[in-house]
C-alpha cells in the first residue's frame, strides 16, 4: 500500500498540474489567513503563499523547474491581469488628468530614488558591481526589470529575487509608512505604491481603495517605462 502511494506521489509531483495546484492552494491559504485576521498588511497573501511554496518544495524535493512547468500558466496570466488594470484607470481618468503634473514630478523623483537608494544600500554593504546593477531596477515589474538588468550588466535572476522582495516588503509595510508620514490622498498613496512596489503593491492598493488602485496601476506602468528608457541611458553615460 505504501509503495502504491509513493508511486502515485512520484507521478503527481512530476505532473505539470501539480505546480499549478500547489500554487493556487498556497495563495488561497494565504488569502484565507489575510481575511481571517482582519486584512492586516503584515499577513500579505503573496508573502504567505511564497513561504508555503518554499516549504512545500523543500519538503517534497521537487526542483523549481518541474514546479514552474505547471505554475507557468499563472505566470502567463500576469499579462492579462496587468492589462485589466486599465479598467479602474479608465474609471478614474478625470482624476488622472487633474493630477498629471504632480504625477510627472512624483514619477521622476520616485523612480530616481528607488534606483539610487538600492544601489547606495548595496554599495554600503560591500556589494559587487553585478549586485549593484541587479538591484537598480528592483521597483519595476519583473519582465522589465530583468531586461534592464541584462542591458546594464546585472544578473537577471538576481534582479527577479530583488523585485519580488521589494514588492512584498512594500505591500506589507507601505500602508504603515504612508500613515506615518501622513499621506492621506488616495491618489498619492496609490501612485506611490505603484512606483515603489510594482504589481504586488498595486494589488494591495486595489484591496484598499479603487482610486488608489487606479493610480497604483498607472504608477507601475509609468515607472516601468521610465526605468526601461532612462536607466540604461544613464548607465552608458556615467558608468
Amino acid at each position: 500500500m505504501n509503495g502504491d502511494l509513493y508511486e502515485i506521489w512520484v507521478y503527481m509531483s512530476a505532473s505539470p498540474l501539480a505546480g499549478l495546484t500547489v500554487t493556487l492552494v498556497a495563495y488561497q491559504a494565504g488569502l484565507w489567513v489575510f481575511e481571517r485576521f482582519g486584512r492586516r498588511p503584515v499577513l500579505n497573501p503573496v508573502l504567505i503563499a511564497v513561504l508555503l511554496l518554499a516549504l512545500a518544495l523543500s519538503v517534497s524535493g521537487i526542483d523549481y523547474r518541474t514546479y514552474f512547468a505547471g505554475a507557468q500558466f499563472v505566470h502567463f496570466l500576469l499579462g492579462p491581469a496587468t492589462v485589466a488594470l486599465a479598467v479602474p484607470l479608465y474609471n478614474q481618468f478625470r482624476e488622472v488628468r487633474r493630477s498629471a503634473l504632480a504625477m510627472a514630478v512624483a514619477l521622476l523623483v520616485g523612480s530616481a530614488a528607488s534606483a539610487l537608494s538600492a544601489v547606495a544600500l548595496a554599495w554600503a554593504f560591500g556589494g559587487s558591481k553585478a549586485t549593484l546593477l541587479s538591484m537598480a531596477p528592483k521597483s519595476v515589474t519583473s519582465p522589465i526589470a530583468m531586461g534592464v538588468a541584462e542591458q546594464i550588466g546585472g544578473l537577471p535572476s538576481l534582479t527577479a529575487v530583488f523585485v519580488i522582495l521589494t514588492g512584498i516588503i512594500a505591500a506589507t509595510f507601505g500602508t504603515w509608512v504612508l500613515n506615518l508620514v501622513r499621506v492621506k490622498d488616495w491618489r498619492a498613496r496609490g501612485f506611490g505604491m505603484g512606483v515603489a512596489a510594482h504589481g504586488i503593491g498595486t494589488a494591495r492598493a486595489l484591496q484598499v481603495n479603487e482610486v488608489a488602485g487606479a493610480f497604483a496601476g498607472l504608477g507601475m506602468g509609468l515607472n516601468g517605462l521610465a526605468t526601461a528608457l532612462l536607466l540604461p541611458t544613464l548607465y552608458h553615460l556615467f558608468w
